[in-house]
């Protein structure tokens, strides 16, 4: 037989507190453009570019504003463009 533990009940204060954790600030995204071509680019770069979503030349896709897509971005800089928009 095992002894049931009772948890301790939140107070108000506790409640309000966790409550101001779960508001998530506004969300930053950034337009990436594919302003170069990709001929005679390396595997690797055409790898990125592929993943980002980019296809043609002046395609632009939007992606969220994380560590993941600088990374890609930094790795094929030179050709790209990247503007940071406000999520509206």
């Amino acid at each position: 037989m095992g002894v049931k533990k009772e948890q301790p009940k939140k107070t108000e204060k506790a409640k309000m507190e966790t409550a101001k954790i779960e508001k998530v600030p506004e969300e930053k995204l950034l337009k990436v453009k594919l302003v170069r071509s990709l001929i005679g680019r390396p595997q690797k770069q055409r790898e990125v570019v592929s993943g980002l979503g980019l296809r043609k030349v002046n395609s632009e896709v939007i992606r969220k504003d994380c560590p993941e897509i600088w990374g890609m971005v930094k790795k094929i800089q030179h050709l790209v463009s990247v503007e940071v928009v406000d999520k509206k």
